[in-house]
């Protein structure tokens, strides 16, 4: 048990170090949300009723809402960290909980390092493109394909990842995953992922980003 809490602190004063490293005014940050939750809760509650049942209510909502300010710096800290690297896009995919997302890294590489990932979930098989979109398209383009002939009554969506205006950031890229219609149950998802096996990657061996941001990200929503 005591190793348990051993770790569990560890962990989180990694995640702290990592995020101040981007964000140098964090525990200004935290401390902030934390005491002003904490009058806005204290001082109408502690009049209306008693400062006892102010202070029961209020520490815990100010610290609730520090911790979560801290998950989100700490989220985006961890995304910055491997932002631009190649394959960050999957590492990102990997790390998410639920959702049923099966991703295949790298099904097509260039010359460039620009990476094409395929994923599979609900929505049917979504292409992601790591690089410029000039670049990236002829390689979607010709995924896209390569797949159909595979699965031609599977829906199939492309999905950009960058930072151009016609893109999708790491940050945001689970909220537009999430936005894509559920077309697919689970067992037809397995289903479509095991037809698609026989297709393998561009390169399997290429290695995905793995630093801080999965483990970081699977930790703060733990103590979240």
């Amino acid at each position: 048990m005591f190793g348990k809490i051993r770790s569990t602190f560890s962990s989180l004063a990694q995640n702290w170090q990592m995020t101040q490293k981007v964000y140098r005014l964090l525990p200004l940050e935290v401390a902030g949300i934390f005491f002003g939750v904490l009058l806005v809760v204290l001082i109408p509650v502690g009049l209306w009723l008693n400062w006892i049942t102010a202070a029961i209510l209020a520490i815990p909502l100010a610290m609730l809402a520090g911790t979560y300010w801290f998950s989100r710096r700490a989220m985006r800290a961890a995304y910055a960290q491997i932002e631009g690297q190649p394959g960050a896009a999957a590492a990102v995919v990997q790390s998410y909980r639920g959702g049923n997302w099966l991703i295949t890294p790298a099904v097509a590489v260039n010359k460039s390092q620009d990476i094409v990932h395929r994923v599979v979930g609900r929505p049917g098989v979504v292409l992601l493109s790591e690089g410029p979109s000039n670049r990236v398209v002829p390689m979607l383009a010709n995924e896209r394909k390569r797949t159909a002939r595979w699965l031609p009554d599977i829906p199939i969506y492309e999905i950009q990842v960058g930072n151009a205006d016609d893109q999708v950031t790491l940050l945001k890229l689970q909220k537009a995953l999430n936005k894509l219609p559920r077309n697919l149950r689970g067992g037809e998802i397995t289903e479509v992922r095991r037809r698609l096996d026989a297709l393998g990657n561009a390169a399997s061996s290429m290695p995905i980003p793995k630093g801080p941001m999965p483990t970081s990200t699977r930790q703060v929503r733990r103590q979240r």
